[in-house]
């Protein structure tokens, strides 16, 4: 893991600064829109999803949108989603798992925050993704090893992206974002 510098700002409420804006990211289901809706309650943040951002920019459900134009299609509307975030702050942005597979949106992750790697056991994500079935990278014949394979691929990107690792396989939720908050020094 890459250790970069904390990005603060002082927060005009408090005494303890702030970073500027959390970015989570992580495999599918490793609890990236659950913990970071939490965190942006918390903080009194705005919360993004660069998915909900996607879907929106291209008019579709991003399931759509891998059907009928691809994924290089789908990451370059999540490369757009990222590039309008940079500058803006008071965030609590929840990623899309693959987002790393581009350089170039390893570099605007870091420009715009903190940012917090979410990871679990592989067996745990399969049990969590498994309950939606509407994950397009997921419609193989083999589903337990398309997860094998992409976990494998992009958990070293995960590592050498983020400022902080967290672990949710056995965790609640809440508990992974005390841990954040507490690892960052924000107030609770």
């Amino acid at each position: 893991m890459h250790t970069l510098s904390n990005p603060m700002i002082p927060n005009s409420e408090a005494e303890t600064p702030l970073p500027k804006n959390l970015v989570l990211i992580g495999f599918m289901g490793s609890g990236k829109s659950s913990v970071g809706r939490l965190l942006a309650t918390n903080l009194g943040f705005q919360f993004i999803d660069t998915d909900a951002l996607v879907v929106q920019a291209a008019g579709m459900p991003i399931a759509d949108l891998f059907a009928q134009q691809g994924e290089a299609v789908f990451r370059n509307y999540e490369a757009s989603a990222l590039a309008s975030l940079v500058g803006r702050q008071r965030l609590v942005v929840a990623t899309g798992g693959g987002i790393v597979t581009r350089e170039e949106n390893v570099a605007l992750i870091r420009r715009i925050g903190f940012v917090v790697a979410l990871t679990a056991d592989e067996g745990v994500i399969f049990e969590r993704v498994s309950r939606n079935n509407k994950r397009p990278l997921l419609q193989t014949p083999n589903p337990r090893e398309t997860i094998s394979a992409l976990l494998a691929k992009r958990a070293p990107l995960y590592a050498a992206t983020a400022n902080l690792l967290v672990d949710t396989t056995s965790k609640t939720h809440a508990g992974v974002a005390e841990e954040i908050l507490a690892a960052t020094r924000c107030p609770a």
